[in-house]
C-alpha cells in the first residue's frame, strides 16, 4: 500500500502519481466515472461488481489499489500470471519497445526464440506455433486448422463451455448462445460437462469417465448417421466458466480415441489454465497422463501477463494440411518483437521464481484450509481444483446440492468490502472462483479464507435465525418453513431498476447482492 509519507513519484516502473496522503490523483472522480460508464461504456461491456464497481488505478504482485489507495487482494486475475506489473516483464517490454516493434512478417530473433522455448514445454509432436493476439483469435484459428485437416465441419463442445467472443466461437460456446437469442447451429454438438459433483454421472458412479466419454461417442454416431462429419472436439483442460470443473481421470483419453476414430482432432483450450497454474505440470492437459496428447493446444491470457498475446500450437501434419489449402497465414501483431520479449520474460519469471512449485504448495495449503471450512459450513457443498485453480461450490442443501446462487453473489460483494476480490460463475453462478496471480502466498490464502469464514458464519446464522423465527410463528408448517424462510430472506430488498437480473456473471451482478445485505451485516 502507498505510504502516507511518500513523495509523489513517477517512473517507468511506477507510473502512478500519489499525493501526500497516498491517494492516487485521478483525472476523473469516481462518481463522474460511473455516470460515464452508464452512458457511454456500459452498453458495450460489463464490469466486475456492477452494482458497486471499483476504480482500480494501480497494481503490484497479487494486490490491486483503488483511487483512495485501498489495497485489495486479487483472487480473480489469471491474466497477471506472474504478478501485476512484474518488474522483469515491464523492463523487457520497455527495452524492446525502445528498440523496435514492427510487423511480425519480418525476421526477428525474439519470435524464433520464443517459439523454441514454448515448444520445449509441450510434448514433442506439438511443434508448430501460430502467434495471435487473444485467446479468441487462437481458438478461431484452431477451428480453421481442424476443419482444413480432413475437410470436416462439425464441432463437439461441452455444455456451459466458453471459448471466446468471435462469432465462430459464440457458436460453439453454450455459456453464451444459450443465454442469448442465438440457437445452436446444426454443425455444433453439445456433450454433457464431465462434472462428477452435480452432473449426470457423479462421484458414486462406477466409471464416470467412461460414462461421460460414451456420451461423446453417441454424439459422433448420431452425427454420422445424419451424414455429418466431426472436425473437432474442443474443451478447456479444466472448465472455468462452467464452474471450475476437473474432468475425471481417463475421460480425455477415451474422448480422443472416439474423436480420432471419427477423423476429427482434439483441441485443448489452455487459455485460462495453462502456464503452470496446476503446479505439477506446465499445461493442465498434462495432468491427465502422458498417454494423452491433444492435436491442437490454444493459449492466451497468462501468456503476456496482461499484454495481449496468444498462440496456437499443433502438429506438423495438421500445419501442412492447413498450408496446402493455398491460404497463407499471417498476423500483423501476433508474435511481434515486443510481445515475444514479454512472453520470454514471463517464462523466465515462472522458472526463476519457481511459480509452479508455489502453485502446488500454496494451492495444497489453500485447499486444506477450504476443506476445513467445508466441514464447518453447510453452505459449502464442494471444494474442487488443483494448484491455484480452485472452485467453492455453494449450496442451500448439501444433500440435494441445490445451488446457492444469491448467497454466492452476496458473498463476493461482502468479500470485496473486506478487500478480497473474488468472482462467481458456473451454470448457476454459485461457484466461487479462485485463480489469483501465481505469486499468491500462504499468508494470502489464510487471509482470504479467514474473511470467507466470517462472512459464511454470519450468512448461515442469519438464515438459521430467520428460519427458526418463521417456524415458531407457524408451528403446523414446521417441516416446510425453513426453506420458505430462506426464500423470503433472499427475496427481501429492492433491485436496482437499471440492472438486468439475467446479466449476473463473474461478479457482473445486479443489485441482487442487496437481497441479503438488508438482513446480513458482516
Amino acid at each position: 500500500m502507498l505510504s502516507g509519507s511518500a513523495k509523489p513519484a513517477r517512473s517507468p516502473l511506477n507510473p502512478v502519481l500519489a499525493d501526500e496522503t497516498g491517494r492516487v490523483k485521478s483525472k476523473i472522480n469516481t462518481r463522474l466515472l460511473r455516470k460515464r460508464l452508464q452512458e457511454e461504456y456500459r452498453p458495450s461491456c460489463k464490469v466486475f461488481f456492477a452494482a458497486d464497481p471499483i476504480k482500480i488505478v494501480r497494481a503490484q504482485g497479487q494486490y490491486m489499489f483503488d483511487e483512495r489507495g485501498e489495497q485489495y487482494l486479487d483472487c480473480i486475475n489469471n491474466v497477471a500470471h506472474v504478478g501485476h506489473c512484474h518488474p522483469e516483464v515491464v523492463t523487457a517490454a520497455l527495452k524492446q519497445m525502445e528498440l523496435l516493434n514492427t510487423n511480425s512478417r519480418f525476421l526477428h530473433d525474439n519470435i524464433v526464440e520464443y517459439a523454441r522455448r514454448l515448444s520445449a514445454t509441450l510434448p514433442e509432436t506439438l511443434s508448430v506455433c501460430y502467434f495471435t493476439n487473444s485467446g479468441s483469435e487462437a481458438n478461431d484459428l484452431a477451428l480453421r486448422l481442424a476443419r482444413q485437416f480432413r475437410g470436416h465441419q462439425d464441432v463437439i463442445t461441452l455444455d456451459h463451455a466458453y471459448h471466446g467472443h468471435l462469432s465462430s466461437l459464440i457458436e460453439i460456446s453454450p455459456y453464451k448462445f444459450r443465454k442469448g437469442k442465438d440457437v445452436k447451429k446444426e454443425f455444433v454438438h453439445v456433450a454433457p460437462t464431465p462434472d462428477t459433483y452435480r452432473g449426470k454421472y457423479r462421484e458414486d458412479h462406477a466409471d464416470p469417465a467412461g460414462a461421460y466419454a460414451d456420451e461423446v461417442k453417441k454424439i459422433i454416431e448420431e452425427a454420422h448417421n445424419s451424414g455429418r462429419k466431426i472436425a473437432a472436439f474442443i474443451a478447456e483442460s479444466m472448465q472455468s466458466c462452467g464452474g471450475q470443473i476437473i474432468p475425471p481421470a481417463g475421460y480425455f483419453q477415451k474422448v480422443a480415441e472416439y474423436v480420432h476414430r471419427a477423423g476429427g482432432v482434439f483441441i485443448a483450450d489452455e487459455v485460462q489454465v495453462g502456464f503452470g497454474r496446476v503446479g505439477k505440470h506446465f499445461w493442465s492437459f498434462q495432468m491427465h497422463g502422458e498417454d494423452f496428447v491433444p492435436d491442437i493446444v490454444t493459449m492466451g491470457k497468462p501468456m503476456g501477463n496482461g499484454h495481449p498475446m496468444a498462440c496456437v500450437v499443433t502438429t506438423k501434419e495438421i500445419a501442412e494440411a492447413f498450408s496446402s489449402s493455398g491460404m497463407e497465414y499471417f498476423n500483423t501483431y501476433g508474435g511481434n518483437p515486443v510481445s515475444s520479449a514479454i512472453g520470454l520474460a514471463v517464462l523466465n519469471v515462472i522458472e526463476s521464481e519457481d511459480l509452479q512449485g508455489n502453485a502446488t504448495r500454496v494451492g495444497d495449503y489453500l485447499t486444506e484450509l477450504l476443506n476445513k471450512q467445508k466441514a464447518k459450513h453447510t453452505l459449502i457443498g464442494d471444494i474442487r481444483g488443483i494448484g491455484l485453480f480452485i472452485g467453492i461450490d455453494l449450496v442451500k442443501d448439501q444433500q440435494k446440492r441445490t445451488p446457492a446462487t444469491d448467497e454466492a453473489q452476496h458473498v463476493i460483494y461482502k468479500m470485496k468490502e473486506k478487500q478480497v476480490l473474488l468472482s462467481a460463475d458456473g451454470p448457476h453462478r454459485n461457484v466461487l472462483k479462485i485463480k489469483p496471480p501465481m505469486c499468491f502466498t500462504e499468508e494470502d490464502a489464510k487471509f482470504m479464507v479467514d474473511q470467507l469464514d466470517e462472512i459464511l458464519t454470519v450468512v448461515e446464522e442469519a438464515i438459521g435465525a430467520k428460519s427458526e423465527s418463521v417456524t415458531s410463528e407457524n408451528t403446523p408448517c414446521r417441516t416446510k418453513m425453513p426453506n420458505e424462510a430462506h426464500s423470503e430472506l433472499l427475496s427481501e430488498g429492492t433491485s436496482d431498476p437499471r440492472e438486468n437480473p439475467s446479466r449476473k456473471r463473474n461478479g457482473l451482478c445486479t443489485d441482487k447482492h442487496s437481497l441479503l445485505s438488508k438482513r446480513l451485516k458482516t
